[in-house]
């Protein structure tokens, strides 16, 4: 990474006017803005008033030390990197210095062009440091965790709250989309494992084998292609979390091993014989239910038991309609950040039409919703044609205050059978023996509620 030198200020505290000049007229062929200070008085003043990218601090001063001047600067939180410009016999001061918060030291007499590599690591290192900061924002922003104000949903934080404070294993049970790894997430940074490492594994997707391997880790030629020692997922998280999304779709075999190590909290790679033990805290995430999979034989009962201690049960958007405004507005604010656009807000057509909606997708959907609209539309609104036709080819339903009695039963009846289809992925079959009707009469009700 080059530093852009011509938009960088430096400030050079010297009571030698000669070093002043040739640090001012070398940096400034370099790009450099470049003001002067002749001792820690006007340097604190200068600081006062101005922002510069870079100090150049001369250690010995007569009055105020450098040494001095470094700590006033960090004691006032000023947040720039400070060179020391430091005479022979002086070393020592400036190591010390060093451990004070300064970047680095530059002895007299120096070359011009070690001055401006010096300079120039500096800036570029305080640049990469801002980056990071800004980066480690952002990342945060993006996991945070946004509920909304619904009963169901706060009833729900409040229990993670408290799951929180311990390091009782968590089940977080509810649609795709819901937010799992969200509310995962969330758990783990209001705990005291905040400063260790958050691991998830998508249990989804991967063989047995490959699943095992990434959980446990493996030896070197322990199979094909283990060309050398790996570590596993449980033993990087060591002191952490480790989330399991999907863990009701893992093989019954590797249930077993799974079952073992939340009992032990201790595993051995696979080909290997030494046992490793780590303090992980294990929260897992399913959108199948598990009591129907342990009754069918696909789920171990007592590994249930064992996921099981808290569990938390995240109800699907279309339960908590209240909330998408306040979550709709957070995707327009971070989706039009990232996209670099102007929306500020959401036209109140286009709310409607959101809520009207049933989201299928959950959480997930509004979302991809919300960021097609802004990187298709203009702003500084989303308006409703902004929206996928999915989206607007669903009428606005009046509130049910507004609804007759006729009204009001059919549109209740239609949002039972609605959310009956899409538990049972479409199956009109499943649909009817879950609502305890005859098949031919929920087709009669599909055609006479004019049900997609």
């Amino acid at each position: 990474m080059r530093m852009k030198t011509a938009d960088s200020s430096i400030l050079v505290v010297d009571d030698d006017l000669d070093i002043q000049e040739v640090i001012k007229d070398r940096l400034n062929s370099l790009g450099y803005e470049v003001s002067n200070a002749s001792n820690g008085k006007e340097c604190l003043d200068f600081l006062s008033r101005h922002n510069p990218d870079l100090i150049l601090l001369d250690i010995e001063m007569p009055g105020m030390k450098g040494i001095e001047v470094l700590r006033e600067i960090r004691k006032r939180e000023i947040n720039v990197p400070v060179l020391m410009i430091t005479a022979h016999g002086t070393i020592e001061t400036a190591v010390q210095a060093m451990r004070e918060g300064a970047y680095d030291f530059i002895p007299k007499p120096f070359e011009p062009s070690h001055l401006g590599l010096i300079v120039q690591r500096a800036l570029e290192r305080d640049s990469l440091k801002r980056e990071v900061e800004i980066l480690s924002e952002e990342v945060s922003d993006r996991y945070r965790l946004i509920v909304g104000t619904s009963p169901r949903m706060s009833a729900q934080l409040e229990a993670a709250k408290k799951a929180a404070s311990s390091n009782a294993t968590v089940l977080l049970l509810g649609e795709s989309g819901t937010g799992k790894e969200l509310f995962a997430r969330a758990i783990h940074n209001w705990s005291d494992r905040l400063d260790k490492p958050f691991v998830a594994i998508n249990c989804v997707g991967l063989s047995k084998d490959l699943l095992e391997s990434e959980l446990f880790g493996h030896e070197k030629g322990s199979f094909t292609g283990a060309h050398q020692q790996k570590k596993g997922k449980m033993e990087l998280a060591n002191g952490g979390t480790v989330f399991l999304d999907e863990v009701g779709d893992i093989s019954t075999e590797l249930q077993t091993k799974l079952l073992r190590f939340l009992q032990e909290r201790e595993f051995e790679r696979i080909g290997g014989t030494q046992t490793v033990r780590v303090d992980v805290r294990i929260i897992a995430a399913t959108s199948r239910d598990l009591d129907d999979a342990v009754k069918e034989g696909h789920f171990r009962k007592d590994l249930y038991y064992r996921l099981d201690v808290v569990p938390i049960i995240l109800p699907s958007l279309r339960e908590r309609k209240e909330d998408i405004p306040s979550l709709a507005n957070y995707f327009t604010q971070r989706y039009s950040r990232e996209a670099k656009k102007s929306f500020t807000e959401i036209s109140q057509e286009a709310l409607a039409h959101l809520q009207s909606y049933d989201w299928p997708g959950n959480v997930r959907e509004l979302a991809n919703v919300i960021e097609r609209a802004i990187v298709l539309g203009t702003g500084p609104r989303i308006t409703r044609n902004d929206l996928p036709p999915r989206i607007i080819s669903e009428k606005p339903k009046p509130k049910s205050e507004e609804l007759s009695y006729h009204e009001a039963i059919d549109a209740y009846r239609k949002e039972l059978i609605e959310k009956a289809l899409a538990q049972s992925e479409g199956s009109r079959v499943a649909a009817a023996r879950a609502l305890g009707i005859q098949r031919t009469y929920l087709s009669r009700l599909i055609r006479t509620l004019r049900i997609d």
